[in-house]
């Protein structure tokens, strides 16, 4: 949109707060024009926010020092992993530390935490609960394997807290609504994974009586790397594979999969692949599969193609 030389420059380009404008000598029928988007009470804005920053940061003139965003709102600005009906709900979550009122504004959902509980980290300019302390907020708006889902993402591929960090900040929260949930996900979560379906096929494998496999193994023959699988039953020489949709459209991804295929064949590993439906209507037989391949170790009857080395011209 096209701004006059007369406007504020430090207003340009950002959600601003009404009171802030008109201190800055902006008139309130510029204000009041069809020029402005109002995304929340007392707020100007430029463009329509459509994702959780955005709205979080046209929410965030709003916010006194006390206050942080949190739960979903922390969550999706610090890219946990959220079930559909989470990212679709554009209402912003922000906490209150302390004593003082709640945020009251249509589209938001205020919340208060006590002081010295909570910690805050900061996204750029915005305040934002720490992961931690946003996991356990998690726990009120998430199913246990939601939560297991997220715990594994902040101990995994996302990084933000080992497995110890949270459970000292389960500690902080005895009591608190959620806490047993928590404390049940905490029980389940396992370092290593790099994808929600991972997790979630970890879950449904384990939950069937079969054994922990091990997370993104890497495949040594004879001291060569032939390859890093998703989950993997190293003694049975069973490896199995996560494929998401990324596996099926992008071609890179798809010849990548076929050449570890072959070296994992080549390697004499079994190489199972499982799909979003092999975690869902189709799980007993995903189960039955494995299970078929793990009891072939003690009776003989696992693969028998002779193990060959990989090609060196691979």
């Amino acid at each position: 949109m096209h701004v006059d030389a007369t406007f504020p420059m430090a207003l340009r380009g950002r959600p601003f707060r009404v009171r802030e404008a008109l201190h800055r000598g902006v008139s309130v029928g510029r204000l009041r024009s069809r020029a402005f988007l109002r995304p929340f009470h007392g707020i100007r804005a430029w463009t329509r926010p459509q994702t959780h920053d955005e709205r979080a940061r046209a929410v965030q003139p709003r916010l006194r020092p006390d206050q942080a965003f949190s739960h979903t709102t922390a969550a999706a600005i610090l890219g946990f992993p959220l079930p559909r009906r989470l990212e679709r709900d554009p209402r912003v979550h922000v906490t209150t530390i302390g004593t003082d009122q709640a945020l009251r504004v249509r589209g938001t959902i205020g919340h208060r935490a006590r002081r010295g509980r909570l910690q805050v980290v900061h996204s750029g300019t915005a305040a934002l609960t720490h992961p931690a302390d946003t996991f356990i907020a998690l726990a009120t708006l998430l199913s246990r394997d939601e939560l297991i889902v997220v715990g594994d993402a902040i101990i995994g591929w996302l990084g933000w807290c080992d497995h110890a960090e949270l459970v000292a900040a389960a500690r902080r929260y005895r009591g608190a609504r959620g806490i047993r949930r928590v404390r049940a996900a905490l029980a389940e979560m396992r370092p290593g994974s790099r994808s929600p379906g991972e997790t979630r096929l970890r879950l449904a494998l384990t939950r069937r009586g079969l054994p922990q496999p091990a997370l993104n193994h890497d495949v040594v023959v004879d001291g060569r790397w032939v390859a890093c699988v998703d989950l993997a039953y190293p003694d049975a020489r069973v490896a199995i594979e996560y494929e998401s949709d990324l596996h099926r459209t992008d071609d890179r991804t798809f010849r990548k999969d076929i050449t570890r295929g072959e070296h994992l064949k080549d390697a004499g590993w079994w190489l199972l692949r499982a799909t979003a439906d092999d975690v869902g209507p189709a799980i007993e037989a995903l189960v039955a599969r494995v299970r078929r391949l793990l009891d072939g170790v003690s009776t003989g009857r696992h693969d028998p193609r002779p193990t060959r080395r990989p090609a060196s011209s691979r």
